[in-house]
């Protein structure tokens, strides 16, 4: 039997729990999971002690985040995978090529265009590979209309009309979070967007030339909440009486999941995973990014789009468009949203079937419309999740003739789209791409 590779972890927040649950259940045969890195003790004691309550696993070794190159040089991870906050993505995966390792990082590859530098310089020096987890790649509505458009059935793509919209119990939870604050996420043109950059550039292969956006906060902050006649006292939510009925309220103390990662994590951090959405103070720094947002990307290859991001819609979704010389695909996905907290894939996964109604649709140019038949999602992310973790961690995983496996080239062409959008916002103007970072053209 082949020699387990090696996985180390920096970054033990919610969204570390599917790599952990993955490495230590699903993949244990293939991977083996030897160490946790984070800035908090009491956070990695909750992936490590259940993992060996759920999966009877060894004990795993936790490091401090200032131990990070001792943990590596100890454990000897042959990748470090890394789940922390946005803008220091780029710190553990350049650090990590430099201690030998390949990494694999969620999205955002990072959080502006001088960072993707600094990983791309590390890649050059050291020879390592990086890969990005843009998990909706894998979906299967998305993979249905990249088959699509790989088919011919719209001829060549010429324009993009992409909206997407979050719910006020998606939409809300980033600004309770740290990705309230621009410099820790760059906003939800690069935390939540890059998501949605990156299919549109994998549907039609292409890279972005130049990006001109608006984006303001309408709904969510104090002054807002002021317009429509609302006013909070407190800064947070849990322990408050008078939040009791406060529809935004999220209470940490109600949630096992978020009680053991943040609540019980805060004497330790200081960081407050439930803020009040429309109040700032001691503890809840005001909110610095937007929750409204129009972009214009215009393609290489000739293809425009027009995007557009809301996080208060009253439901949650998108819908896509995209038309050719001999045709148009449309796209509408009403999912069930989350809060981030840690959930299992399956809990995950009746979440979003609860309140899915999916369509696509193809519209020939002289033909008849019909729908497309999308199989059933099983699984976070319409059915993403689970596919995109056996390409990454079985050993001999499956041909994917719809190159989904996205490279550091990928991570960072959908970054770019979102620091081009953050830049016209600040200024007003334009923005030519390859000013900011120049890429191959082709995806």
């Amino acid at each position: 039997m082949a020699e387990k590779k090696r996985y180390a972890i920096v970054g033990t927040g919610s969204r570390a729990g599917m790599y952990v649950n993955a490495l230590t259940n699903t993949y244990r045969d293939h991977a083996q999971l030897v160490a946790l890195c984070d800035t908090s003790m009491t956070r990695m004691k909750v992936h490590a002690n259940r993992i060996i309550e759920n999966h009877k696993h060894p004990p795993v070794p936790m490091y401090l985040a200032e131990k990070f190159d001792q943990m590596v040089k100890e454990q000897k991870p042959d990748v470090v995978i890394t789940t922390t906050v946005d803008c220091f993505h780029d710190v553990y995966i350049t650090r990590a090529m430099e201690l030998g390792c390949d990494a694999i990082t969620e999205k955002p590859m990072t959080t502006d265009a001088d960072k993707a530098k600094k990983i791309f310089a590390a890649i050059e020096k050291t020879g390592r590979k990086l890969r990005v987890t843009h998990n909706y790649r894998y979906s299967t509505y998305a993979t249905a209309l990249r088959e699509q458009i790989m088919k011919g059935a719209i001829g060549t793509p010429k324009l993009i009309e992409f909206s997407w919209v979050l719910d006020t119990r998606h939409g809300a939870d980033y600004f309770r979070r740290w990705h309230r604050e621009m410099d820790k996420s760059g906003g939800l043109l690069i935390h939540k967007a890059s998501h949605h950059f990156d299919l549109a550039n994998w549907w039609i292969q292409s890279r972005p030339k130049r990006v001109f956006a608006s984006a303001e906060l309408k709904f969510y902050g104090k002054e807002n909440a002021k317009k429509r006649g609302k006013e909070y006292s407190y800064t947070r939510y849990t322990g408050v009486p008078e939040a009791k009925d406060d529809p935004f309220a999220l209470f940490l103390d109600k949630d096992p999941g978020l009680k053991a990662l943040y609540l019980d994590a805060e004497m330790e951090t200081g960081y407050l995973r439930d803020r009040n959405v429309f109040n700032d103070g001691p503890g809840a720094p005001p909110i610095t990014i937007y929750d409204t947002h129009a972009v214009n990307v215009d393609y290489k290859n000739g293809v425009t789009m027009s995007y557009a991001l809301v996080a208060y819609s009253p439901w949650e979704g998108l819908r896509v468009a995209i038309t050719g010389d001999k045709g148009r695909i449309e796209l509408y996905d009403k999912h069930g949203s989350h809060i981030m907290r840690g959930q299992s894939d399956e809990e995950l996964a009746l979440e979003q079937a609860r309140a899915n109604v999916q369509s696509l649709k193809l519209f020939p140019m002289f033909g008849v419309p019909k729908e497309i038949k999308v199989p059933e999602a099983k699984g976070g992310h319409g059915g993403g999740d689970p596919v995109m973790l056996d390409q990454i961690f079985l050993p001999n995983a499956p041909a994917d003739p719809f190159g989904r496996a996205a490279t550091h080239i990928d991570g960072a062409a959908s970054v770019l789209i979102g620091a081009a959008g953050n830049k016209s916002i600040a200024t007003g103007q334009p923005i030519i791409c390859d000013e900011l970072l120049k890429l191959p053209e082709t995806a």
